[in-house]
């Protein structure tokens, strides 16, 4: 008769395993998250200060304002431009 305790198994289970992917998968959705949000936070910014009169987007606002069709047909030929350089 032995007296020795057996050891438990050294390897985790299958469903240990499981719940640690799942836990490190939750974290790097969580780090992609706050990376996105943070980018979101800084293109909202940089976009605030672009329409700032005298800047920009506020040009461009106003002049697209003023000749909607002319800023159509410019929007259309540069969209050429770079479709050809592909």
């Amino acid at each position: 008769m032995s007296t020795e305790i057996p050891q438990p198994n050294p390897q985790p289970g299958v469903a240990e395993r499981a719940i640690d992917a799942a836990t490190d998968v939750s974290r790097t959705i969580g780090e992609v998250a706050g990376g996105l949000h943070a980018a979101v936070d800084r293109l909202t910014l940089a976009i605030e200060e672009a329409r700032k009169p005298g800047r920009p987007l506020a040009t461009v606002a106003a002049i697209t304002r003023e000749a909607p069709l002319a800023s159509l047909f410019v929007a259309f030929l540069f969209g050429v431009a770079v479709a050809r350089r592909r």
